[in-house]
């Protein structure tokens, strides 16, 4: 071995470590000084050296001193590899990703903070009697019973938040209407009855929008006249169908006003009042949400609206056809509307007495409903379109006439009806009965689900019932959605002579024209000369 060699001397005769006897210090020097040169030799891959990683690695070491060392050394000099590699300053910084966590907590962080109009709020209630905040956590321990609803912490999020709802709004009473899907957020939705007074100044409002637009096409027509002085086209003789009138505030369709958030923290939105025109095309389309408001209805029909109004239209058809009670839980108000289809008021009946669970689930005659159905119209209540003001009755009387014999007038079951007679869908019952549980049926809950609406659910116990919906706002059809198609195209206007395009003359044709019309400007010169002559 060569003294530049590592490890030289080491090996020398008369060298052992066993041995009292120290050998030469030059040549143990020299040993020495190889073997870290050997340790300091760079890496061709990695460009580091095994002694200055052995030094990191024991400084590791003993700076956090962790437990159970000879087990992890192998990490450890991972670890410390992967250091020398990272940057120590950079101008490019990693940016700060937010927790999920972090963000919903800062979302619901408001909902438990208790304002200073609370207790004012709840000493309100108090003097009022029946509060308007209703107890969501127990109608999600019922519906619990059967696999249905939310966790409870959303559940107690949504709490919080029609609290935070009934304090800013003038609500009289409010109630947890479900949940609809969307592709990118979700919607939840509240269902509320203002205070009196609240809706007559929203009617005015409207009111006064209307006035406002009265007064602008008032303007506008004007100075269509104007223009049509200068020079007048040639007029449309179409009529369009006569718009059907929404229905009131509080009544129909239009019965309760809705509020929508996508989160619980986030700012509940008012829903716009519903249009029949909106209602009769949901019905023939079907979208997905998306989650906002704001978002267009691409459709064929056309929606008009956005899909604030295709939610609120969907909202109207499910509670239409899902929301339900045990019979005999509401009674009319007076005995004169029972027969009345177009009754749309009614009570609490203080003498009612609820059947047994097993009794509601073996028949559907022990459910009514408790809204109103939606005609084909659009409407809960039918009108007539073709009716016009008298001033324009004068002159349409025989269009009028003509209407009047197509226009029938629909009529709808009546309030209460048992849903028992609802139709179903081919071979399938339009709802399905079931209790809670079979192993306890003393203390089981009856849950009614529609098979109509997938994702609409009741339950009842005792004088307690309630309805819910959570799904994606589509109604069940058993054959595959098939879009309307576009109308046929319009014919075209019947060809004849006066607007045949003639065919084109040949040259010959053209000469012989020609020369016709030559000899005819010939005899007109020789009759005009001897006129001359003549005078």
């Amino acid at each position: 071995m060569n003294p530049h060699e590592p490890g030289y001397g080491l090996d020398q005769p008369g060298y052992s470590p066993y041995e009292d006897e120290i050998p030469d210090p030059q040549t143990r020097m020299l040993a020495i000084k190889n073997a870290k040169a050997y340790l300091l030799k760079t890496s061709t891959k990695s460009g580091l050296n095994l002694y200055d990683h052995f030094a990191n690695i024991l400084t590791k070491i003993l700076d956090e001193q962790p437990t159970n060392t000879v087990d992890i050394i192998e990490n450890i000099s991972k670890d410390v590899k992967w250091a020398q590699f990272r940057k120590k300053m950079d101008t490019l910084r990693d940016e700060h990703l937010v927790p999920p966590t972090f963000e919903a907590s800062e979302k619901y962080k408001a909902l438990f903070i208790k304002e200073d109009g609370d207790e004012e709020h709840e000493e309100l209630e108090e003097e009022m009697g029946q509060p308007s905040l209703p107890n969501v956590m127990e109608t999600a321990f019922y519906f619990e019973q059967a696999g249905i609803g939310l966790n409870k912490d959303e559940s107690y999020y949504i709490f919080l938040a029609l609290k935070n709802l009934i304090n800013l709004q003038p609500i009289q009473t409010c109630r947890f209407w479900g949940k609809i899907l969307g592709l990118e957020m979700n919607y939840i939705i509240a269902e509320v009855q203002l205070q009196e007074g609240e809706e007559e100044e929203e009617i005015g409002e409207e009111g006064e929008e209307i006035v406002e637009e009265g007064e602008k096409e008032m303007g506008e027509a004007e100075e269509d006249e104007q223009k049509e002085k200068e020079a007048e086209p040639p007029k449309s003789t179409y009529k369009p169908p006569p718009e059907i009138p929404k229905e009131a505030n509080g009544t129909g369709t239009n019965k309760y006003v809705y509020f929508v958030c996508n989160e619980p923290g986030t700012p509940w939105v008012k829903l716009p009042p519903v249009t029949p025109a909106q209602i009769v095309c949901a019905r023939k389309i079907k979208k997905f949400f998306t989650g906002r408001l704001n978002a267009p209805v691409v459709s064929f029909p056309p929606f008009p609206g956005n899909e604030a109004n295709y939610l609120r239209a969907q909202i109207a058809r499910i509670s239409a056809g899902t929301h339900v009670s045990p019979t005999g839980f509401y009674q009319f108000e007076n005995e004169d509307e029972e027969d009345d289809e177009g009754a749309d008021t009614y009570e609490e009946n203080p003498e009612f007495e609820p059947p047994p669970v097993a009794e509601m689930v073996e028949s559907l005659a022990t459910w009514a409903h408790h809204v109103k159905g939606i005609l084909k119209q659009g409407r809960c209540v039918w009108i007539n379109p073709s009716q016009k003001s008298e001033e324009n009755e004068e002159d349409d009387e025989e269009e009028e006439e003509e209407e009047g014999e197509e226009q029938q007038e629909e009529r709808g079951p009546p309030l209460l009806t048992l849903i028992s007679e609802d139709e179903g869908m081919k071979d399938i019952p339009a709802w399905t009965a079931q209790a809670s549980t079979d192993l306890i049926p003393q203390y089981s809950v009856a849950i009614l689900q529609s098979n109509r609406w997938p994702g609409a659910y009741a339950f009842a116990s005792g004088r307690k019932f309630e309805n819910i919906y959570f799904g994606w706002g589509h109604k069940y059809s058993p054959e595959s959605h098939t879009p309307a198609l576009p109308p046929p195209a319009q014919a075209e206007f019947p060809s004849g002579p006066g607007i045949t395009e003639t065919v084109d003359p040949t040259v010959e044709e053209e000469m012989a024209f020609k020369a016709a019309q030559e000899e005819a400007l010939a005899e007109d010169e020789e009759g005009e000369d001897e006129e001359e002559e003549d005078d």
